[in-house]
């Protein structure tokens, strides 16, 4: 797997880590923690989201012409993902950690359903397809804003 690919899977292994905190600090009915640790694991899902929407999934569909396949599929996985989160952070608002618990626990499941896919086979996929992907997602240098991404040691999959 490429070393981009590998920094995106870092970031779900951080969003999990941060969402576990999250849980763990209501199960103790520490709802101040909660909260601090939910929004810091939503800010931490929105930029990796991001990452995917705007960088990753068109330069996907830029080099394999695919344009109907697994990224539309993930982009309609994010939705639900986003609505899940948007459920649980209306019950930690609302000072309601059963509920909150309860969808963070579906919210677990489908994160972790969806990593699977993009994991296995949605990553390996890109890695093998799109140039550059250090540059394209803003892990190297600039991001590819300037000259130096040419200068950049060109990656390989």
């Amino acid at each position: 797997m490429s070393q981009a690919m590998i920094e995106m899977v870092r970031q779900h292994r951080e969003c999990d880590e941060q969402l576990t905190r999250c849980e763990t600090a209501l199960r103790k009915r520490d709802l101040p923690s909660a909260g601090r640790n939910f929004r810091l694991f939503s800010e931490e899902l929105d930029h990796h989201f991001m990452l995917e929407e705007e960088r990753l999934f068109p330069a996907f569909e830029k080099a394999t012409g695919i344009t109907n396949g697994p990224t539309v599929v993930m982009r309609g996985e994010h939705a639900e993902i986003r609505a899940l989160r948007d459920e649980a952070y209306a019950a930690l608002e609302a000072h309601q950690p059963d509920e909150a618990l309860a969808a963070i626990d579906t919210l677990n499941v489908l994160i972790q359903q969806h990593n699977i896919k993009e994991e296995n086979v949605l990553y390996p996929m890109c890695g093998g397809s799109v140039p550059q992907l250090m540059s394209v997602l803003g892990f190297g240098g600039c991001g590819g804003a300037c000259s130096c991404a040419s200068a950049a040691k060109p990656e390989t999959a």
